[in-house]
């Protein structure tokens, strides 16, 4: 797999670390994130195995009143869901799979979906970083090996100017 494309520190950075609990805190703060987006918003999840990429997506697909369940697209490798209303589809990208970095994701033509959808990339790092400076960055960390522990810490970084004057704090709240 090749290396995440490294931040430009001439590039606006925003960060803000939360604690989640639970799988419905997870949900929630999809939910809560959901109020920050926009068509046009990229967003990487990563994170181990089970760490909550697709709960969150969950959350973020009920925040957005998308269409259809929210679920991993790992054998699909992409999902749409149009609005149910008048905001954006929700695209749900799973790369896990995906080797061939930005030129195999091109197949699924998400520079052309990106203007008018949110797009969602689960293990997305070096792979989609081209399609635009602005993104969001959510890495989850949990408790890995024989463990129950459903605490996660989530590291929101927001980059490029779309996300430079955006309170990434309030989705703690």
């Amino acid at each position: 797999m090749e290396a995440a494309a490294p931040h430009n520190p001439a590039e606006p950075a925003n960060s803000a670390g939360l604690t989640v609990t639970s799988p419905e805190q997870m949900r929630e703060l999809g939910r809560r994130l959901a109020k920050l987006l926009r068509a046009g918003d990229l967003v990487l999840l990563s994170g181990e195995l089970g760490a909550g990429k697709t709960t969150l997506t969950r959350g973020l697909g009920e925040g957005l009143g998308v269409r259809g369940a929210v679920t991993s697209p790992t054998f699909v490798i992409a999902r749409v869901h149009p609005s149910l209303g008048d905001g954006p589809p929700l695209v749900h990208v799973d790369a896990y799979r995906l080797s061939g970095g930005l030129d195999e994701m091109e197949d699924l033509d998400l520079d052309v979906s990106l203007p008018e959808s949110v797009i969602v990339v689960e293990w997305g790092e070096g792979k989609v970083e081209e399609l635009t400076d602005d993104r969001l960055q959510l890495v989850i960390h949990r408790a890995v090996g024989d463990t129950t522990d459903e605490v996660r810490h989530v590291t929101v970084t927001g980059l490029g100017g779309r996300w430079a004057a955006t309170d990434l704090s309030v989705l703690s709240a």
